[in-house]
C-alpha cells in the first residue's frame, strides 16, 4: 500500500506491457491549466467518446485516447486507479460526466475512487460523487482467471467456482 492508498500492478497480457517504451504514457494533468491546454487540443470526435485514464502513484491524473492501453497510459508503472472518463461543458467550465474503473489490465478495486476524486479535485474539475459505472473485479481462487462480477453474482464465468467477497486480483498485493 502506498502512502496515498493501495497501488495496482499491471496484471494484463504480458505482451501489452512489453510494448510500452520509454516516454510512453498519458498526458500528465497536474493542474487546471494543464487540463485546459489538453482539452483545448481535443477534436469534437475525441470528445464524443471516453478517454483512458490512470492515476499514477504520485497521485497525478494521466489521460490518453480511449483505445490506448492503460499500461501504456501509465508508462508501464503501478497506478492508484485506472479506467475510462468522459468530460462535458457545464456552466462555462469542464466537468466529468462519466467515470469508471474499467481497466482489465489493472483491475482496480472500487475503493480506488478516492484517489480518482483527489486527482480530479487537484485539477479543479467538477465530478460525480463516485464511479458512474463501478466494475467489480475478482480472481478465481480455483482457476486463477480474472472475472468481472455482474449483478452481485460472485461465481467464476470460466470454471463456476465461488469468487471471494474481497478484492483479490493481484496475488502479490
Amino acid at each position: 500500500m502506498s502512502v496515498r492508498g493501495r497501488s495496482y500492478r499491471y496484471v494484463g497480457p504480458v505482451e501489452l506491457k512489453s510494448a510500452v517504451r520509454p516516454g510512453d504514457g498519458g498526458c500528465r494533468i497536474s493542474s487546471a491549466t494543464d487540463f485546459g491546454s489538453w482539452i483545448a487540443e481535443r477534436s469534437s470526435a475525441e470528445l464524443a467518446e471516453p478517454f483512458t485514464f490512470v492515476v499514477g502513484t504520485d497521485g497525478v491524473l494521466r489521460l490518453a485516447p480511449r483505445r490506448s492501453e492503460h499500461v501504456a497510459c501509465a508508462g508501464g508503472d503501478m497506478v492508484l486507479s485506472a479506467g475510462e472518463i468522459s468530460f462535458m461543458r457545464e456552466a462555462d467550465q469542464w466537468a466529468v460526466s462519466e467515470v469508471s474503473n474499467q481497466s482489465t489490465g489493472y483491475c482496480p478495486d472500487i475503493v480506488s475512487w478516492s484517489e480518482v476524486a483527489r486527482a480530479l479535485d487537484d485539477v479543479e474539475l467538477g465530478r460525480p460523487s463516485g464511479f458512474t459505472h463501478a466494475v467489480v473485479f475478482r480472481r478465481c481462487p480455483d482457476c486463477q482467471e480474472h472475472n468481472i462480477v455482474r449483478e452481485d453474482d460472485f461465481v467464476c464465468v470460466f470454471c463456476g467456482g465461488d469468487l471471494p467477497a474481497a478484492w483479490n486480483v493481484d496475488p502479490t498485493a
